[in-house]
């Protein structure tokens, strides 16, 4: 199953609204077939695993991420394809968790005779596809607050300038973040003093690059068509307006119905404060220098008004800290928001 899951995060990025899905064929033992879900509309990982086996299919046990699918989509159902090949066991990391399917294969595969064994690696298989599994069953993205700071939790000078906090290393995973991201929210004046390009740069060429938002009550018109979030015409940015709570949650359904499945907010400390206020934030990841910038008029990670009291202060849970070149990077989840 660490073998499947591994070739699941190859789809890493390029799968939406689909999840990553690995699966290996084995029999006697030993690998005869693998393969990953590469693409939307392609074949699934059970597909691609099942045609390099061939005909040592027959008889092997074939290890999969995710139950496998029995239902017509834009693919045939792959319940279907490993009864044919002849497969006599199935081992599965974890449920499909749309309420119509989930537990569907597992009994069609049942019925027909065939051994299923359920929830092998059950957290990592549910993990690398936290934002489908949540898109499935919420109909809202998975939101990501992405910050990069100082150690005295400054983003930017009292000027602006912000290029750069973190270094090489912390910036590529920032880059691998975008891959997997559908979209990207920034603050209308992180665009307007940095004039990012909110786009995968690394590596060239990305086939899939997440649609971009600005958050701002001024609309585009208050955006030159110099800056860069203005470069692709076939993809022009999207504003958002959003105050209460309830225009975010209202906007996050837009999202949804899109297909969209994960949002990385990217800044900058006002937009970080707007987000956790209404409770929309499912994730943060927060890469820390080791900087000192000080000053009072620095601009800090997270804006807003000033709570009165420390129980104001938002917990994060399931945290892992590690180094990236010569940065920290620190991650954690928000688990009692509404969805």
């Amino acid at each position: 199953m660490r073998r499947a899951l591994g070739l699941a995060r190859r789809g890493w990025g390029r799968t939406a609204p689909n999840p990553m899905v690995g699966a290996v064929v084995v029999r006697a033992g030993r690998e005869v077939g693998r393969g990953w879900h590469q693409r939307a509309g392609a074949p699934h990982a059970e597909v691609h695993a099942l045609n390099a086996a061939g005909d040592l299919a027959r008889g092997a046990t074939l290890y999969v991420t995710l139950e496998p699918c029995c239902t017509q989509g834009r693919t045939p159902p792959c319940t279907d394809a490993i009864l044919r090949a002849g497969i006599v066991r199935v081992v599965a990391g974890c449920t499909d968790p749309n309420p119509r399917h989930a537990g569907r294969g597992f009994a069609r595969l049942r019925e027909a005779g065939l051994e299923v064994v359920e929830g092998v690696e059950e957290a990592r298989c549910r993990q690398v596809n936290v934002a489908f599994f949540k898109w499935v069953t919420t109909g809202w993205p998975w939101v990501v607050l992405k910050l990069a700071m100082t150690l005295d939790g400054k983003i930017a000078t009292a000027g602006g300038e912000s290029r750069w906090i973190t270094g090489p290393i912390a910036r590529a995973r920032v880059q691998r973040l975008r891959q997997w991201a559908d979209a990207i929210l920034v603050g209308g004046e992180t665009v307007r003093q940095d004039d990012p390009a909110l786009t995968v740069r690394v590596p060239a060429a990305w086939p899939r690059q997440p649609r971009r938002f600005v958050w701002t009550r001024r609309g585009a018109a208050a955006f030159p068509r110099e800056l860069r979030i203005w470069d692709d015409p076939a993809q022009p940015p999207g504003f958002v307006a959003a105050q209460t709570p309830d225009d975010w949650r209202q906007w996050l359904g837009e999202l949804g119905r899109d297909g969209i499945t994960a949002l990385a907010v990217e800044g900058g400390g006002e937009l970080a404060a707007a987000c956790l206020r209404a409770g929309i934030v499912n994730q943060v990841v927060v890469f820390v220098a080791p900087k000192i910038l000080g000053g009072r008029d620095s601009r800090s990670a997270v804006g807003g008004p000033a709570p009165a009291a420390l129980a104001a202060a938002i917990d994060l849970a399931h945290c892992t800290c590690r180094q990236v070149g010569a940065d920290l990077l620190i991650t954690g989840a928000i688990i009692n928001n509404e969805k």
